[in-house]
């Protein structure tokens, strides 16, 4: 299994650290098969396995129902678990608790939580405080569409991309071991991975970050939706229901089940 030491030498030897989201026992089994270096099981499950149009109403029971399979799928492979929203705004104790219930209840590594102001920065000092290694998200962090008035690329003025280098900054100082950047400029995700020694993980921050992340189901072509940076190495979409229609026409047309589907066939 790697860890976060693999990780820093990785970035040290300029060696690209390729991350993918799993949510379930098929994926995760299927990502590791692949030889991914981390896995990470993010609140947009929310969106592409529960249905919701955003990932606000993710609950932590639903991170460790997921993440709890995606351990048994991938039993060697390193993996981080969102913190969903509102699990780490409370207050300290309330985050350590909900940080180490991720932990505890599904055997993965690591958590990964959103934003770069104080508050957020106490928040990854506490759960380090509890031997629980971090990983930070800034940029598009899209618990915060709201706020942002939707998946809007982020630092796109001078001044913005002055305060998110600086909350990189200070998310590593914190005691963070990664730091996702996502929906910002080449430039910044550029700027940012050269101002840090922990690696930086890009979706949709440019060819510079230390690393890649994407979604399963939209490597795959089996989401609703793909934003510009996603690139579909399938198209399942198309695929699983042409597939599945030739079952029922099968089925309704008397070719299935055959003799070899059949355990003791009777002779007609």
């Amino acid at each position: 299994m790697n860890s976060i030491r693999t990780f820093k030498k990785m970035k040290h030897k300029n060696e690209k650290i390729v991350m993918l989201t799993a949510y379930d026992y098929p994926s995760a089994k299927y990502v590791e098969m692949a030889g991914i270096d981390l896995i990470l099981v993010g609140d947009s499950l929310g969106m592409v396995v529960l249905g919701y149009e955003n990932t606000l109403n993710v609950t932590v029971s639903d991170m460790v129902h997921h993440a709890k399979a995606v351990r048994n799928g991938a039993k060697e492979s390193f993996i981080v678990v969102d913190m969903p929203y509102m699990s780490y705004h409370i207050s300290n104790e309330e985050t350590k608790r909900n940080a180490a219930k991720l932990i505890l209840e599904t055997g993965a590594n690591a958590v990964k939580l959103e934003g770069g102001k104080p508050s957020r920065i106490e928040a990854i000092k506490a759960i380090i405080d509890c031997e629980i290694p971090v990983v930070g998200h800034l940029g598009l962090t899209p618990q915060s569409i709201y706020q942002f008035g939707g998946y809007v690329v982020q630092g796109k003025k001078e001044a913005d991309q002055e305060k998110i280098l600086e909350q990189a900054k200070a998310i590593e100082q914190a005691g963070a071991f990664m730091i996702v950047l996502e929906g910002i400029p080449e430039k910044l995700g550029e700027k940012i991975t050269e101002n840090l020694s922990i690696p930086t993980i890009g979706i949709g921050a440019g060819r510079f970050t230390d690393g890649q992340v994407l979604v399963y189901h939209d490597v795959l072509g089996m989401a609703d939706f793909a934003p510009k940076f996603v690139r579909k190495y399938m198209n399942l979409s198309d695929k699983i229901p042409a597939n599945l229609k030739k079952f029922i026409n099968d089925v309704k047309e008397g070719e299935f089940p055959k003799k070899e589907q059949i355990y003791a066939p009777m002779d007609k």
